[in-house]
């Protein structure tokens, strides 16, 4: 069994942290939330949905990496806007044979990881189709596991990739290898753009968005955009018709709602900057035009500013 650190133990990190810790692996939870964690340790983690429920109990659970010590696998799981932090609290956790896996939305975080940790010892991770939620602290509940999907930063071994993701096999997650990194991103990212800022901005779930000829006008057209701006940069996405292949995704968890939407929901800042933020920037970077994203940002950006004055 692996020791494995979780750096951004929220909704999604408390699903990795519950189902590899059931599998019998050594896990240790990092947490923002200091209720969560409070939680997890006098309680156990509770991980609830399609994969069943279960209690399990982690190594710890704490809002630091203090006293851990060196790990076989680092998964950092925060925002995107947290990942230069969490990179450096992930330090001490770090050895030779370390693997470091990314999970973020949006582009542009393994780079900024890669700042600090070493580059040569990472993996970027994409994952998709979960609908991740905390319902109370102790407690993470999911919609599915959709897509579960790694490839290699820069110069980690075969090796080093395969039993990295051995490690998530072990805990009941489906696990893909993608050679192409820039591909793989960008398959996720123009299903985010479609549903993250749009729910954010309307309240409704994927399903309802799916569902409403109004909200999926934004969400298509964000999307389309998404695509333009990735074919624009020579990147191959390797699918027929993404469009299709976004509503498919979605319409595989139509109840769960957009961690933009909880964070909105719960006061928290979120991912807008890097999600449909992020096809905007490079939209006119690239000279492709990006309306329906530059509108979905604004919209999103006053509420934010309404919650944070």
């Amino acid at each position: 069994m692996a020791k494995v650190a979780i750096v951004g133990c929220g909704a999604m990190g408390s699903v990795y942290a519950g189902l590899m810790a059931h599998a019998g692996h050594e896990v240790y939870g990092i947490t923002l939330w200091p209720d969560h964690a409070a939680a997890i340790q006098e309680k156990g983690l509770r991980v609830s949905g399609i994969s069943g429920d279960k209690t399990v109990r982690l190594a710890a659970a704490s809002t630091t990496t203090e006293g851990i010590g060196v790990c076989d696998l680092v998964i950092i799981a925060t925002k995107a806007f947290d990942v230069k932090s969490a990179a450096s609290d992930a330090l001490p956790l770090i050895g030779p044979q370390t693997v470091v896996q990314t999970i973020q939305n949006g582009v542009g975080s393994p780079d900024a990881a890669a700042q600090i940790l070493p580059a040569d010892q990472m993996a970027v991770g994409v994952v998709g189709g979960y609908g991740a939620s905390v319902p109370e602290p102790g407690h993470a509940h999911h919609n599915g596991f959709e897509v579960t999907w790694f490839g290699k930063y820069a110069g980690l071994s075969d090796e080093q990739l395969e039993g990295s993701a051995d490690i998530w096999r072990s805990s009941g997650f489906k696990v893909a290898l993608h050679d192409d990194v820039q591909s793989m991103v960008w398959k996720k990212l123009i299903m985010n753009v479609a549903f993250s800022g749009t729910s954010c901005a309307t309240g409704l779930t994927i399903g309802q968005i799916l569902g409403d000829a109004n909200a999926w006008k934004v969400g298509r057209g964000c999307s389309e955009e998404a695509v333009a701006v990735c074919e624009a940069q020579g990147i191959n996405l390797g699918i027929a018709d993404p469009i299709a292949h976004v509503q498919s995704l979605g319409g595989k968890i139509p109840n769960a709602r957009p961690s933009m939407l909880l964070d909105s929901l719960a006061g928290r800042r979120g991912e807008i900057d890097a999600i449909n933020g992020a096809i905007s920037r490079l939209g006119a970077k690239l000279g492709v035009p990006t309306p329906t994203n530059d509108v979905v940002v604004a919209i999103v950006k006053a509420k934010e500013s309404l919650i944070h004055s």
